[in-house]
């Protein structure tokens, strides 16, 4: 019985031993951790992702914030159109007085200037005649010249194309008719009529009424182009091949071709005839 009672003693003796050393490690580890507990809840990391957590917040309530804001105006929307808000059949409603558009007095002046045109181009009473340039060193006049010539084949109607780059007699001829020195290009001819330049011809399409200028002339195939020139409407001189010279066997020497321009060129047989 001594001896178990000695045991008793001594196994209780060791457990408070082990209790209290761990009672003490475990005291100390904690006083040992929790410097460094502090130390991270005092980093700049922590207070960092705390800002951006408050951030986050308060950006989210100023959405919600916006959110109800359109929710409250669409409702009022929706409220001022209700049958009830609207406005009793007693009150009237503003007159609305119509005016005429500018095409209208667009296209009667148009019509007027065509009819009454002092200017004329005799022989081309049957067809369209357009003064042009096919050189690029001006790039606004070829654009105006470009932009007419798409205008009327369009309409799909065959034009005169006179494209005074190609033949200098072209630009004497309308310097002519115009009585004027320098003339810009492009000029157009209709029915033997003077129109005008190119703005006069965009503002006549965009109201209809060279639409009704054109309506008279006859039609051709679409996309038809001619085999002879490529609706270039000039093809070399057949006499002298396009050297502008020619040899004079009499008097045995090379002479000037007379049936070709400056470039050695002369008119479309088939499409200019």
């Amino acid at each position: 019985m001594a001896e178990m009672e000695d045991s008793k003693a001594k196994s209780s003796s060791g457990s408070l031993f082990f209790n209290r050393s761990f009672t003490m490690n475990s005291t100390a580890a904690a006083e040992s951790n929790s410097p460094k507990f502090h130390l991270l809840l005092n980093s700049p990391s922590s207070l960092n992702r705390a800002a951006s957590i408050s951030r986050f917040y308060n950006s989210f309530d100023s959405v919600k914030g916006k959110v109800k804001k359109l929710c409250n105006l669409f409702e009022s929307a929706k409220s001022s159109s209700s049958p009830s808000n609207l406005a009793s059949p007693k009150e009237t409603s503003p007159k609305v007085v119509l005016r005429p558009s500018k095409s209208i007095a667009y296209s009667s002046s148009f019509s007027l200037s065509f009819n009454n045109s002092p200017i004329r181009l005799p022989g081309t009473e049957d067809r369209i005649v357009v003064y042009l340039t096919s050189l690029r060193g001006i790039r606004r006049t070829y654009e105006d010249c470009y932009a007419v010539k798409m205008i009327f084949r369009g309409f799909r109607v065959w034009v005169d194309e006179r494209d005074i780059s190609m033949d200098a007699a072209y630009k004497k001829e309308l310097q002519s008719v115009l009585k004027e020195k320098t003339v810009s290009l492009p000029q157009v001819f209709i029915k033997g009529k003077y129109v005008g330049g190119a703005d006069v011809i965009k503002s006549m399409f965009e109201v209809g009424e060279l639409a009704k200028i054109l309506d008279g002339f006859p039609r051709r195939q679409p996309g038809f182009v001619c085999q002879g020139c490529g609706d270039v409407r000039f093809v070399p001189c057949w006499n002298c091949s396009g050297s502008r010279k020619v040899f004079d066997e009499d008097e045995e020497l090379p002479k000037r071709c007379l049936e070709c321009n400056e470039n050695g060129l002369i008119r479309c047989p088939d499409c200019c005839s």
